[in-house]
């Protein structure tokens, strides 16, 4: 191999190290903790990461090809607003979040004090039926439950419009996972031209950053998953209490960025806006 394609493997290796490196930024990890808090499989919890990580690297190759390729030059207006998107995403991730297990937990109550259920040898734990997290009086007799499992709202989703396209399921991280590489994907374009200048190699770069994101995201999703499987089976309330902090953590990580990014000195919505693309 001759020190011209080594030096060129050595640089795509490179970007396959610091796309799994990148997928450790902590909005990236606040957004994908608030997904997998859902997910009670560490398989699906890894497919999610999978999901997010092409969604990512569709608009890196997309935006930093349009850069690389055609000198397309972002302002810094536009460029801000892609960064003030992830702010706003993760607010919404939070309130979706908090909305769901408010009526989770809002059904602690609902038939709590129901006459005759101990008689009746009926108990009131919290339970999950799937990735429904409910509670209400209930045996484990047959038809002492109170309803059928396919009776729960997520179950009804299932059988709608959406339950009929079968990767539903990944298109929340994916569009995730779109939103957070249109925020990176120019700072990522410029560091590359600032190295390599043939737009070939540096869409190579593109690429290999891209699969890098994709396993680390990956990884991190096994990781983050573990609390939320293991309680989801054997913790039920702790397991409500942890994501219901995902929750929380993702309004307040995304409210702190929409300051910064939109209001702060040299914000977007100030009158001169200072974009420092990273």
């Amino acid at each position: 191999m001759t020190e011209a394609a080594l030096n060129v493997a050595s640089f795509l290796l490179l970007g396959f190290l610091l796309g799994m490196r990148h997928a450790t930024d902590a909005d990236h990890v606040v957004a994908i903790a608030t997904i997998v808090s859902r997910e009670r499989s560490v398989a699906g919890s890894a497919l999610i990461g999978a999901a997010w990580g092409v969604g990512h690297t569709v608009t890196v190759m997309a935006v930093g090809a349009a850069i690389i390729v055609f000198g397309v030059v972002i302002p810094p207006r536009l460029g801000m607003s892609m960064e003030f998107a992830v702010g706003v995403m993760l607010v919404l991730l939070g309130v979706l979040t908090l909305a769901g297990m408010g009526r989770a937990g809002s059904a602690a109550h609902a038939h709590a004090g129901a006459p005759g259920v101990h008689e009746l040898g009926i108990h009131d734990h919290l339970h999950a039926h799937g990735d429904y997290l409910h509670r209400h009086p209930h045996g484990h007799g047959p038809g002492a439950h109170g309803h059928a499992e396919e009776q729960t709202p997520l179950a009804r989703l299932d059988r709608s419009l959406l339950g009929r396209f079968t990767f539903y399921h990944w298109l929340r991280p994916f569009v995730v996972g779109l939103v957070h590489g249109l925020a990176g994907s120019a700072a990522v374009a410029l560091m590359i031209l600032s190295i390599i200048r043939e737009p070939v190699a540096a869409l190579g770069y593109l690429l290999l950053f891209g699969l890098g994101t994709v396993v680390g995201m990956m990884l991190i999703t096994l990781v983050l998953s573990a609390p939320f499987t293991f309680t989801a089976v054997n913790l039920p309330k702790f397991n409500w209490r942890l994501r219901v902090a995902s929750g929380l953590v993702s309004f307040a990580f995304g409210a702190v960025l929409i300051y910064g990014i939109g209001f702060a000195e040299g914000g977007l919505f100030t009158d001169a806006p200072i974009w420092e693309p990273h």
